[in-house]
């Protein structure tokens, strides 16, 4: 198949941890043997994430995000409405999009598959609710607090976030916790994922020191989604209740819901690029 796009734009992070100078060349070369040199590149944090009429303003027709999930998250969001699709490559610390689209594969070669034809174009499941949308993942509840010390650990390393550690399991375990509207039982955090089938809802269980072991693991090696946990119900919409504001993490950025909260499957307001 011959290549459809012809402008593509690149969104990176020179200041992030995983920006790697070998990667974005490699980026910029498949670009130029594909017949599409890169139109135009987006370097956070000195310039901004393009919203949709910059990316028609520019001619853009594919945009290359070689970032974390949390600004793949921002770039869906700003080009809403725009006719050029969106290229997620794994550039950060999870990656789940880039793996959910693709697969566990390096960025040159994700994008010299596209570029030559082999991906599929649609919009992708979408999870909103009236603060935000999520393109991945929402996990609601006092577990959330392992991700500061994730991050903690990410730029502080480890001696510092094991000083963060005790009071996220005190919050995992002793917080408020969230619970389905409709279900009785009641979980540390609630993971949604979006599906074309409607929200899936899982509950993580801490029953126990390996349970909570795991998960302190899980959030610290990378995916959350490895620590134990339970099916609840799919179903287009959910609500999240809680006797205190619900803490989220939407995409890897961490907010905060009164509570209850709902959430409503939907589709992205832009093409995504697969080619797994």
């Amino acid at each position: 198949m011959t290549n459809s796009f012809s402008r593509p734009a690149l969104i990176c992070n020179s200041q992030s941890g995983s920006h790697d100078e070998a990667t974005l060349d490699a980026i910029v070369a498949a670009c130029a043997d594909h017949g599409a040199p890169l139109a135009a590149t987006f370097a956070l944090p000195d310039a901004a994430v393009p919203d949709a009429a910059a990316l028609r303003a520019e001619g853009i027709d594919l945009l290359l995000v070689w970032t974390g999930d949390g600004t793949i998250n921002a770039a869906a969001t700003a080009a809403e409405g725009w006719d050029g699709a969106i290229l997620p490559l794994p550039g950060g610390t999870l990656n789940l999009l880039s793996k959910q689209l693709h697969g566990d594969r390096p960025a040159p070669e994700i994008l010299a598959d596209a570029l030559a034809g082999k991906g599929r174009r649609r919009p992708i499941p979408t999870i909103r609710s009236d603060a935000d949308t999520a393109f991945i993942t929402i996990v609601a509840g006092p577990a959330t607090r392992w991700a500061e010390v994730r991050e903690t650990m990410r730029q502080d390393g480890i001696i510092e976030a094991s000083r963060a550690a005790p009071e996220a399991l005190d919050d995992m375990l002793n917080a408020p916790s969230v619970r389905l509207a409709g279900h009785p039982q009641a979980y540390p955090a609630v993971i949604l994922t979006p599906t074309p089938a409607g929200i899936q809802a899982d509950g993580i269980l801490a029953e126990g020191t390996a349970d909570v072991l795991r998960h302190g693991l899980a959030w610290l090696g990378g995916d959350f989604r490895d620590g134990p946990s339970e099916p609840i119900t799919c179903a287009e919409a959910i609500i999240l209740e809680s006797d205190a504001a619900i803490s989220l993490e939407y995409d890897g950025e961490l907010a905060e819901t009164p509570s209850p909260a709902r959430f409503a499957v939907g589709a992205s307001g832009v093409d995504f690029i697969a080619t797994a």
